[in-house]
């Protein structure tokens, strides 16, 4: 995929820099606090918020897309497919 440029920098290079200007402004600490923060606050957050059948219903939907894509691939290339049910 192409990168845009918008004033003479791609989105990855502002990316990179902003990050690498993060890093020498806080340190490698910082990114494991926020890294902590906000993979407990989002888990807990959602959990609380949807409960668990949240949890069930999306893995059961990643399952059947996952399964979808594999028969298409397949019927792409002619082989037998996994049956829906």
């Amino acid at each position: 995929m192409p990168e845009e440029r918008k004033g003479g920098m791609t989105v990855c290079e502002a990316g990179r820099k902003g990050g690498e200007t993060t890093a020498e402004r806080y340190g490698h600490d910082f990114y494991e606090e926020i890294g902590k923060k906000g993979g407990q606050k989002g888990g807990q957050t959602t959990f609380k918020r949807y409960g668990p059948q949240f949890y069930e219903e999306i893995g059961r939907k990643g399952g059947h897309k996952v399964r979808d894509l594999i028969n298409e691939a397949k019927r792409a290339r002619g082989e037998a497919t996994t049956p829906t049910s």
